[in-house]
């Protein structure tokens, strides 16, 4: 038995796996070289349908390191419950979860390990976007936009926990499951990350990595996957956003009923529509400082300046929401009420993203790790 082989591993490497038999050999030859000397665990737990399994078992026999299979033939979570069922199941406190395919170098565990230990991190996450970090592995420019994307919209869902984490939405992270509450943990989906940090305040840090092309196999992003990651945000973030919406929905109809009421009075529609947006954008604007973003408003900038930016961005939408309701109106002769209607619903979703990046961003230096919060 070898050195790495023997005694309580330092760490626990835990690998989901769905047909990855291509993937099992060169995982573990590359895991073997880039952590000699270190004692580690590798955990396959796999839902496959292939023969992975017996791929494992049969690098288990000659690999230099422990290798473990768990295989599940009732998979319960996903690929989130894959990686619980891991970390229970590791011999190790610091666990370290990557994909199976080898687009997460195993060279980037070692870093990983090192920033851990470095600054006594809860949780540290490889980033493609940090650094000299890279997302290279996409496969196209489409993907690359809808991952920025959903980057984008998932840490203004979580705008406080996610602040310091540039890539809540990777699959390459090290924890220490002894300071994870696994018990609040409901995975629905395979962005477990999103999962372990929306769910609890921890202590994160970030080192950056080279997100590679597969090395076998095929991807398992689909269209289903994209409707499980939905599902999943919204049930996370169903707080903070959902009352946003409701006070969106008020100012939607108040703006409505003003926009008609003048237009009954015999006001033009051009007129009526900027008058119903100034008043709907004050009266937006102070209700989600009391109702919404009031736990983030000490940490941010003056309450001058979140009006100035808030105004400033809605009135800007205003302005092109209501160019877009005339030209409906001019080209198409749609009632303008309705057109209206459309335009406020595809605004809030702008909205919202740009309230909680910009408008209630932390100051440069502000605190906000000291205020306990909860954000679901």
């Amino acid at each position: 038995m070898t050195e790495e082989r023997a005694g309580t591993p330092v760490l626990s490497i835990i690998v989901p796996t769905f047909n990855e038999a291509g993937n099992v050999a060169e995982l573990v030859t590359r895991v073997s070289t880039a952590m000699r000397g270190t004692a580690v665990e590798v955990i396959f737990v796999d839902d496959s349908t292939d023969d992975t399994p017996q791929r494992v078992e049969s690098v288990a026999g000659t690999a230099p390191i422990s290798v473990r299979l768990i295989h599940r033939d009732q998979p319960r979570g996903g690929l989130g419950g894959a990686v619980l069922e891991g970390i229970a199941a590791a011999h190790s406190d610091l666990c370290v979860v990557m994909d199976g395919d080898l687009q997460h170098p195993p060279e980037t565990i070692s870093a990983l390990l090192a920033k851990q230990q470095e600054g006594d991190y809860d949780v540290v996450v490889a980033s493609r976007y940090t650094g000299d970090g890279t997302a290279a592995g996409l496969s196209d420019r489409m993907r690359v936009f809808v991952s920025r994307m959903s980057t984008l919209v998932t840490k203004a869902m979580f705008p406080i926990r996610l602040h310091t984490v540039s890539d809540p939405m990777t699959g390459f992270f090290l924890l220490d499951r002894t300071r994870i509450d696994t018990e609040r943990l409901k995975p629905r989906g395979f962005k477990i990350l999103l999962e372990i940090l929306a769910r609890q305040n921890l202590n994160v840090a970030e080192v950056p990595f080279n997100f590679a092309g597969r090395h076998a196999g095929e991807s398992k992003a689909s269209v289903k996957q994209g409707f499980r990651f939905l599902t999943q945000l919204a049930y996370l973030r169903f707080g903070r956003m959902s009352a946003f919406a409701v006070i969106g929905g008020i100012g939607a109809l108040a703006n409505l009923g003003i926009m008609a009421g003048l237009q009954e009075l015999g006001m033009g529609y051009v007129w009526a529509a900027i008058i119903a947006a100034v008043l709907t954008i004050i009266g937006n604007f102070l209700l989600i400082e009391r109702f919404v973003f009031r736990d983030m408003r000490e940490g941010a900038s003056t309450v001058w300046s979140r009006l100035v930016k808030s105004f400033t961005f809605n009135a800007v939408e205003a302005v092109v929401r209501i160019f877009v309701i005339w030209l409906a109106v001019q080209t198409w002769h749609l009632a303008p009420v309705l057109v209206a209607a459309v335009t406020l619903v595809i605004a809030f979703v702008v909205r919202y993203v740009f309230h909680a990046l910009v408008v209630y961003a932390p100051r440069t230096g502000a605190d906000v790790s000291a205020r306990e919060r909860s954000e679901v």
